[in-house]
C-alpha cells in the first residue's frame, strides 16, 4: 500500500503538495503534544535554586545567606525536611536588592545595572554552520546574565525559532510576532516594544522568531533597488535604531543569529558591541568557519565603505560541543589557540548529555533539576557553562570599565 501522504489514487503528488501535507501533519501532531505538555493558558515555570547556586549567582558565601535568614532579613526561603534552603529566582532578586541597599558605601554592587556612561551592550552569537551549539550558547548566556542580576533582552533572529521554543513560545502553533514587524519596510512596521515578551526568568525578556523573519531577506534587495532606495541602503541600521526605543530598560542584548550570511545576520552584526563565534573543533567545521569569515569580512568591508560604523568592543571564538578526551578535537583546539591566542575564550563548552537531554523537553540546564541526572554529569556540564558565561560577563564588564563582580 502506498503512502497516503505521497499518492492520491495511485498518482504521485507533486513535491509542493507533499511538503504542504507533511507540514500540516507535523503541525497537527505538535498541537496534540502541546495540549498534553502545555495546557491552554499554561506558563512555563522555573525551579527553585539551592543555597549553593544562590551564593554563586549573588557572589557571596553560603554563610552570608544563612546569616541573613537567621536574622530575619531578606525573603523567607523554602526549607526541606532536612533543613536545606532554596530560593526562587524572584527571591534571588530580592536578596540582591537587599544586599545592594545594605552594603557598605563604595563596595561592590549587587545590582549590576548599567550606570550613566555605560552603553547598552549587544552580543551577537553567530556561526555559518548549523549544529555548532549557537542557540544553546545564546540561551544559556542570556539566562546566566539575568540570574547574575542584569536586565537582558534575548533576540531570536533565526526563522527556525529554536531560542524561542526554549522559552516556551511555539510559533508553529501560536500567533507570534517577530522582529520582522520592527524591521519591515512598509507602513505596518511596529516598534520593538510591541514584540517583546517576558520569559520565565525574571530580568529576561525575549523577541521571538517566526518564519516571517525570512521575509526580510526578500524585502531588503527590493528596497535596495526601489525608486526610493534610501531605507534599503541603510538596512544595516535597522536593529540598532529599533533598540534605541528600549535601551534604557536593558543592560545587555543577546542576539541568536541565523546560521547563514544574509541580511538578518549583517543587520545584527552592525548593531553589535561584541561578536561571539561558536566553533565545533572538527576539521570540516573549522573549514566552514574559514569560508564564513572570508565572506563576512568582504561583505562587512563593503558595508563599512557605505557608511556603517561597527564599534566592536571585542569578538571571541567559543569552542562548543568539546570532548576533552577526543585527541583530534584537542589538537584542533590547540591549533586554534595557537593562531588566535587573543580571540579564543579560555573556557570551552563541553559536550554533555545533560544539556542535550534537557533540550529534548525544551529546557536549558538552568531550568532542570540536578536530581534528573547523574550528579557528576550535571556538575561537569554546569561547571563548563558557568565558566564560559562568567568569562563573557567579564568581557562585558571590562567594556564598561568595570571589574567582574
Amino acid at each position: 500500500m502506498g503512502n497516503p501522504l505521497l499518492e492520491t489514487d495511485m498518482a504521485p503528488l507533486p513535491f509542493d503538495e507533499i511538503i504542504l501535507r507533511q507540514g500540516e501533519l507535523i503541525s497537527d501532531r505538535l498541537n496534540i503534544l502541546r495540549q498534553e505538555q502545555y495546557p491552554p493558558n499554561a506558563e512555563k515555570g522555573l525551579r527553585s535554586f539551592s543555597l549553593a547556586e544562590v551564593a554563586y549567582f549573588l557572589g557571596v558565601t553560603q554563610s552570608t545567606i544563612k546569616k541573613l535568614h537567621l536574622e530575619g532579613k531578606g525573603p523567607e526561603p523554602e526549607t526541606s525536611p532536612s533543613g536545606r534552603r532554596s530560593y526562587t529566582a524572584e527571591q534571588m532578586l530580592e536578596l540582591r536588592r537587599y544586599l545592594d541597599a545594605h552594603g557598605r558605601p563604595g563596595k561592590r554592587r549587587y545590582v549590576p545595572h548599567r550606570s550613566a556612561g555605560e552603553e547598552l551592550h549587544v552580543i551577537s552569537v553567530v556561526n555559518f554552520k548549523g549544529g555548532s551549539g549557537k542557540t544553546t550558547t545564546a540561551a544559556h548566556l542570556a539566562q546566566h546574565l539575568a540570574l547574575k542580576g542584569h536586565r537582558v533582552l534575548a533576540v531570536d533572529l533565526d526563522p527556525q525559532a529554536s531560542l524561542t521554543a526554549l522559552h516556551g513560545i511555539q510559533p508553529e502553533l501560536d500567533s507570534v510576532s517577530s522582529l520582522y514587524e520592527t524591521l519591515r519596510y512598509d507602513d505596518e512596521r511596529q516598534p520593538i516594544s510591541a514584540v517583546i515578551r517576558p520569559t520565565n526568568f525574571p530580568n529576561l525578556d525575549i523577541v521571538p522568531a517566526s518564519l516571517d523573519l525570512q521575509e526580510y531577506e526578500y524585502d531588503t534587495p527590493v528596497a535596495l533597488t526601489s525608486s526610493d532606495p534610501t531605507e534599503g541602503r541603510t538596512f544595516f541600521t535597522r536593529i540598532s535604531k529599533a533598540l534605541e526605543e528600549v535601551e534604557d530598560q536593558y543592560d545587555i542584548v543577546v542576539i541568536d543569529c541565523p546560521p547563514q550570511l544574509g541580511y538578518l545576520t549583517l543587520t545584527a552584526l552592525t548593531a553589535s558591541s561584541s561578536v561571539l563565534i561558536t566553533v565545533h573543533p572538527q576539521m570540516l567545521d573549522v573549514m566552514s568557519m574559514s569560508q564564513f569569515l572570508l565572506m563576512l569580512g568582504g561583505i562587512l568591508q563593503t558595508i563599512r565603505e557605505a557608511g556603517a560604523e561597527m564599534r566592536l568592543q571585542w569578538f571571541r571564538y567559543l569552542v562548543t560541543r568539546f570532548e576533552p578526551t577526543d585527541g583530534p578535537q584537542k589538537q584542533m583546539v590547540g591549533f586554534l589557540q595557537a593562531m588566535f591566542p587573543e580571540q579564543m575564550l579560555e573556557a570551552q563548552m563541553v559536550k554533555s548529555t545533560a544539556i542535550s537531554d534537557a533540550g529534548i523537553t525544551k529546557q536549558t540546564l538552568y531550568e532542570v533539576e540536578r536530581g534528573q541526572f547523574v550528579r557528576a554529569t550535571y556538575d561537569r556540564a554546569m561547571g563548563s557553562l558557568n565558566a564560559v558565561n562568567d568569562e563573557i560577563a567579564g568581557l562585558v564588564h571590562q567594556a564598561w570599565g568595570r571589574d567582574l563582580p
